[in-house]
């Protein structure tokens, strides 16, 4: 799924019947251990930082802990759940019928067991006694209606992609429901761990009609419930007693909507807030040197690119978008917008998205990708042959953060450079995250910022996007050579192959510049001296984070 920092409505994993596959799960863990024990990485910007696996249990509970997030989500409803802001909160109070772990793996959910007795079939058989929190009991029924809204075309599920391939979805026992597909799908099972697969109660979400999502109680099964939603400043979660699985520490999560930076920076330094994730990226020393809490990093499987929303105009012509990642200066943008914290790169996905990959297809999928170094007598030829020369480029830019201003900033310069006219327009932080849903949002708008993050670990997660059709797929690219490498890569049982085809997607739009890549990016999280027990990977936007918090001492 994506997102920029105010929307990456993404995604990230895929394989076996409950994980990733054994490859794939040694090589994150191994990455992840070494981050923390190991030498700190070194992004080209001169800044040392390390990954840690995760932060030290909670010692005890609390009666509740306080959040920021940069932005109120315009709906709780999980069909819609493709941005951070949802997902961090949503995925505390509803469940999917998997479970993304804080590892970055795969584990049951609200199905005990999950089988595929052949390539076109997935058998959810889910845990009794399983209680919505306005009562009901979980049942199969729940479940159909559940994963029949995100493929009901009037309803515009943000997730409609992830089923696809789905040809029914039935109650074939009390708490068993079969899926049938057209054909194999490599990433259907991974998906049901993401909002894809959440469940909600049937009774409960047919009496709220309209409103459900937007006001009182969303009835899914979560460690906590929906409590107060005071429109426009904070949603209060509070403890569900009658949870299935182990009780949350807190009795009470608090998550203030905190749009300005430093508002939120400071509420992490006055002890208002708690702690929160996405910290702003010129905060990074602020809050390592304010002896209050700690900063971690985590695995995001996170890319930071320039969204490209038309393939007409000044944009079609694919040597005007070679001629501004020619000029952009990633590492200095690694340097500033992201505080020293990531890497410069020239490849959409992340390294760690290829971890299950033979060693020769992951070679083959980095060589030969979009140029990292700026070569601006390159850039300028480009420009001049494409007749782009003083055309005009918007680029919206947002003040949720140091990052998301900063890139906008860079590519404006870039484009300064090489003689195109780049204008910023800037938006708001609650409206940024719409330019991931409607497209009259993206209106007049050529470019924008966006920090994508995976939903599953493999990289078709993010190379689907470019299908025609796809979701994200906002400038309308189309090639029937890449929507059939993308059909075959989807139906690929074999995981060799897969990872091969995938490496041809990559090159394609790599080639293409489809979007503009430019760095990697870890997941961030502050934890003042009250709390722990967060996770510091990017599981937290589909895993029950909340209720791993509580007492530090």
């Amino acid at each position: 799924m994506s997102t920029s920092q105010a929307g990456a409505g993404t995604r990230i994993l895929r394989r076996r019947r409950f994980g990733a596959p054994a490859a794939a799960v040694a090589v994150l863990a191994l990455s992840l251990a070494t981050g923390c024990a190991g030498p700190p990485k070194d992004g080209g910007s001169g800044v040392s930082y390390k990954l840690s696996a995760d932060t030290p249990p909670a010692k005890g509970g609390l009666d509740s802990f306080t959040w920021a997030v940069y932005a109120e989500p315009p709906t709780l409803d999980y069909i819609s759940a493709f941005d951070y802001p949802q997902n961090t909160i949503l995925s505390n109070v509803c469940e999917s019928l998997m479970r993304w772990t804080p590892q970055l793996t795969l584990a049951p959910g609200l199905a005990e067991k999950a089988s595929s007795p052949d390539p076109t079939t997935w058998i959810y058989d889910l845990r009794p006694d399983v209680h919505f929190h306005d009562g009901g009991v979980l049942t199969a029924d729940d479940v159909v209606y559940s994963l029949g809204r995100q493929t009901n075309p009037d309803n515009a599920a943000a997730w409609a992609q992830q089923f696809q391939n789905v040809a029914g979805i039935t109650k074939t026992g009390p708490l068993q429901v079969t899926v049938k597909l057209t054909q194999p799908d490599s990433q259907f099972n991974q998906y049901m761990a993401t909002a894809a697969g959440v469940v909600a109660s049937k009774a409960g979400i047919e009496a709220a009609g309209k409103d459900y999502g937007t006001s009182g109680s969303l009835d899914c099964t979560g460690p906590f419930r929906l409590g107060t939603w005071n429109k426009g400043q904070s949603v209060e979660l509070q403890r569900f007693d009658d949870y299935w699985g182990p009780k949350a520490k807190s009795a009470k999560a608090v998550f203030r909507f905190l749009t300005d930076p430093s508002a939120r920076v400071n509420a992490m330094l006055t002890g208002e807030a708690d702690g929160g994730y996405l910290i702003p990226t010129e905060s990074y020393d602020r809050l390592r040197s304010a002896g209050n809490g700690s900063l971690y990093f985590g695995e995001g499987l996170s890319t930071v690119n320039v969204n490209v929303t038309t393939m007409t105009g000044v944009l079609g012509d694919v040597r005007v978008r070679k001629a501004l990642s020619l000029a952009l200066d990633r590492s200095g943008f690694v340097r500033t917008g992201l505080g020293g914290a990531g890497s410069a790169t020239g490849s959409l996905t992340t390294r760690a998205a290829w971890a299950a990959a033979p060693e020769h297809v992951r070679t083959e999928a980095f060589e030969g990708l979009t140029p990292t170094a700026p070569d601006l007598d390159r850039a300028k030829a480009l420009i001049k042959e494409a007749g782009a020369t003083g055309k005009t480029v918007t680029v919206a830019t947002s003040p949720i953060g140091q990052d998301v201003a900063l890139l906008a900033t860079a590519v404006q310069a870039a484009g300064a450079k090489i003689g195109l006219d780049v204008q910023l327009k800037t938006i708001a932080p609650n409206a940024f995250t719409a330019l991931f849903t409607d497209p009259k949002a993206r209106e007049g708008i050529d470019l924008f910022p966006e920090t994508y993050y995976d939903s599953i670990t493999d990289p078709l997660d993010l190379l689907a996007n470019f299908r025609t059709g796809a979701y994200q797929n906002f400038a309308s690219y189309s090639d029937p050579a890449y929507d059939d490498l993308v059909k075959r890569a989807t139906a690929a049982t074999d995981s060799t192959e897969r990872f091969t085809l995938e490496a041809q997607l990559q090159k394609t739009a790599s080639e293409q510049l489809l979007w503009i890549p430019v760095a990697e990016w870890p997941t961030t999280v502050f934890l003042n001296k009250r709390i722990t027990g967060a996770p510091t990977t990017i599981s937290y936007l589909y895993y029950p984070w909340a209720a791993d918090v509580g007492a530090a001492r």
